[in-house]
Formats: C-alpha cells, sequence, structure tokens
C-alpha cells in the first residue's frame, strides 16, 4: 500500500517533528547534544550516507543533521568508498569530535547500493535513513519520515520528487528527461506503483530491510527501486515531498554506465534475480565480442588473405582481449584491475575463455546430435559458454578481495 503525504494542516506526527527541530531544540553546544543525546537513551536513527569524493560536503551535512535532528537519539554511518580526496579522514576528523559520526572505509569495492547495504546492516538503529552527501536531500524532511515510521503504520518513508509539493527544478533536460524514462519504465515493467522510484533519499525500518537485504543487489545506484521490486508490493509505504536541490561542491557521480545498471536490476528483477546484473552485463559484453571476433575474421581473411584456421584464431583472440577490457572497465568495475594485476587477469581470461570454448563446442554437438536444429544446437552452446566463462571469471579472474 502505497500514499503520498501532500501540504495541509499538520497532523500529531508532524507537529512532533516541528517541535524536535525547533531552533531551541538546536541551539545547543555539541558537547550539549552529546550529553543530550545519553539522556534520550537507545539509538533510534541512523543516517547512511554513501561517499566519494565528497571532502567538502560531509562536514556542512552533519551540521545540517545536528541542527535537524536535536531531540533524537541519532547517529550518521558515512560509507566512504576509498575516496582519493581524503574523504574518510575528514569524517574521523569529526568522529573524535562526536561520537555520533562512523565511518565505513571500503578498499577494492565500489557502488552505491552495496554502500546503502553495508552501512544500514552495520546499524543497530530500528530506522535507517538513506541520503547523498551532496546536499541535494532535504534533511528538514528526516524528522517527519521518523515519525511516520513510528506510528507503526509504514515500514518505508520515501522523500519524493514527483508527488504534490515536491520538485526537481535543479535537473537540466537530459537528466529530467532521463529520470522521467526510467520512472516510466519501472512503473510499468516492474509494477513498482510509488511515484519517485529512482529517488536516493528514504527512510526504513532496520527489520525489515533486513528481511529484503539478501535479495538485494550491491551493484548499481538504485537501492530504492531494488528494495521497492524486490518487496513486490508488500512493503507499506508513504511519499513525502520534497525539492531537490542543487549541489554545492564535488562532481556528479551519475554518467553512462547508470542506464546498463537500471536495465540489468530490471531484468533481474523480471526474472526473479534468476539473472543478476553483473551476468547481464558479462552476457552483453559477449556479445559485442562476437562482432568484434567477425570483424577481425574478416579483416584476416580479405585484407590480409590469411588462411582461415589463423583467421579464426586471431579473431578469436581480439575478441576475447576485448572482452576482458570492457569487463574489467564495466562488468567488475567495482573489483577493477590495475597495475600488473591486469596482465595476471588477462592471461587467466584467456584460460577461462579456452576452457569456455571446448565447453560450448562439446554442449553444442551433444545437442545437434539429439536434435539437429543447428540454431538450437549453437544457442545451447553459447550459452553454457556464457555461463561457465562468468562462472570462472568470478572465481579466478576478478575474485573478491
Amino acid at each position: 500500500m502505497n500514499e503520498a503525504i501532500r501540504p495541509g494542516p499538520e497532523n500529531p506526527e508532524q507537529a512532533l517533528a516541528r517541535q524536535a527541530s525547533s531552533p531551541q531544540a538546536s541551539s545547543q553546544s555539541p558537547t550539549q547534544q552529546a550529553s543530550s543525546q545519553q539522556a534520550l537513551g537507545s539509538l533510534l536513527l541512523s543516517v547512511v550516507v554513501p561517499t566519494f569524493n565528497e571532502r567538502d560536503n560531509v562536514t556542512k551535512l552533519f551540521h545540517k543533521l545536528e541542527a535537524t535532528l536535536a531531540g533524537i537519539a541519532w547517529e550518521v554511518i558515512f560509507v566512504d568508498d576509498n575516496s582519493p580526496d581524503g574523504t574518510s579522514e575528514v569524517v574521523r576528523g569529526l568522529a573524535r569530535q562526536d561520537s555520533r559520526v562512523r565511518c565505513i572505509r571500503r578498499i577494492g569495492r565500489r557502488g552505491l547500493s552495496g554502500a546503502c547495504i553495508e552501512g544500514i546492516l552495520a546499524s543497530s538503529a530500528p530506522y535507517a535513513a538513506v541520503m547523498d552527501a551532496d546536499l541535494q536531500h532535504d534533511e528538514t524532511q528526516l524528522p517527519k519520515m521518523l515519525a511516520l515510521l513510528q506510528s507503526g503504520h509504514r515500514e518505508l518513508v520515501v522523500g519524493s520528487r514527483y508527488v504534490e509539493g515536491g520538485s526537481a527544478d535543479s535537473f537540466n533536460k537530459q537528466r529530467a528527461g532521463a529520470s522521467a524514462l526510467a520512472t516510466e519504465l519501472a512503473k510499468r515493467v516492474l509494477s513498482v506503483s510509488i511515484a519517485d522510484p529512482m529517488s536516493g533519499f528514504f527512510m526504513i525500518s532496520r527489520d525489515r530491510f533486513e528481511q529484503l537485504a539478501p535479495q538485494l543487489s550491491t551493484q548499481g545506484f538504485k537501492i530504492l527501486l531494488d528494495i521497492v521490486a524486490t518487496a513486490r508490493g508488500e512493503l507499506r509505504t508513504v511519499e513525502v515531498p520534497y525539492s531537490f536541490g542543487s549541489r554545492l561542491h564535488g562532481e556528479s557521480k551519475l554518467d553512462s554506465m547508470v542506464a546498463l545498471d537500471f536495465l540489468g536490476l530490471v531484468l533481474a528483477k523480471l526474472t526473479n534475480d534468476v539473472v543478476s546484473l553483473r551476468f547481464f552485463l558479462f552476457a552483453m559484453v559477449g556479445g559485442t565480442g562476437l562482432f568484434v571476433h567477425l570483424g577481425t575474421l574478416y579483416i584476416a581473411l580479405k585484407l590480409f588473405e590469411a588462411p582461415f584456421a589463423q583467421a579464426q584464431a586471431a579473431g578469436a583472440f581480439v575478441a576475447m582481449t576485448s572482452n576482458f577490457i570492457l569487463n574489467n572497465f564495466l562488468t567488475y568495475r567495482d573489483q577493477r584491475l590495475k597495475g600488473f594485476a591486469i596482465l595476471r587477469g588477462l592471461l587467466a581470461f584467456y584460460l577461462v575463455c579456452s576452457v569456455g570454448l571446448f565447453a560450448n563446442v562439446g554442449v553444442a554437438f551433444s545437442v545437434y546430435k539429439q536434435q539437429p536444429i543447428w540454431w538450437l544446437a549453437g544457442a545451447a552452446g553459447a550459452l553454457m559458454g556464457v555461463v561457465w566463462n562468468y562462472a570462472m571469471s568470478g572465481l579466478f579472474v576478478w575474485r573478491k578481495r
């Protein structure tokens, strides 16, 4: 069940939230607020903030949270993907001054969704909020969102740009169009009923999140869409309007990869997670490898007049190299190989794909003997090759560190 909170007279929960964020409540010094936090008792809310190169924003965000959440037992967990700009050092400096600040520094792992999952699971609070560090999300909505969850009637509260009272005026035309298209696709294909499934600003009951977490993808950017699609309509949800602000410092992390991540996530949810986002990307890269193979084969035969066997071998070699480069850049970008590890990984990939070729031919030949339909046998062999290459690449090439 989904519902939107519209502007209007305050209900008791909104009044409580307004009082909690009043100037009188936020005028205490950090020492007084820390003492007040202890007096409030058990931790109530964890605000999870994924970061990458947000050094100039994290301190400002902390002070905004400090003012907004006065009177609430809260903490903020910054999950940093080893930012080269020193974001984690700034966060640790804040943590030394205030125990409400925590830092999780991830080495060798990347991705907003994975960071959010790790941050929420690291919390012991009954409620967890997710927001960006770029100051574009309206932190003043947090008390209202918390009050709605505490009422017991909701399990998820979404900060929405697309319900009455919300806006995304800071979007340029290109981003606004992409967001609208993705939202419409999510609604139609995945039967998602909320107005803003692409939002990165939400609050959820931690117990409910704990139930959904094993089925969520650690890749990609759209953690809310993953949560809602995984719950399949069984998450009691309400949306509250907010105005999406402009970034003050740093650069947006969104790029063309996000579109591929989104399509992969949609496919994963359509297949009940049988086809994962990573497998989708791996298979897509394999499809490009086919064209690279055929192009190389044509050049070797027509331009260099090479014997077919040599031309075929050259095509396979170039295609495997191309697939490795694209997979390292795209499919496994959260585990990207660098330096000497690239050479080791490339050699391992050649070996994996060589064995996969035998598996491909073996399965295709077996199917063709049973049912002499060339395209069916070829497709079965190709599928076997992709599955083998994907499984073995994860074990021997892009091993989790």
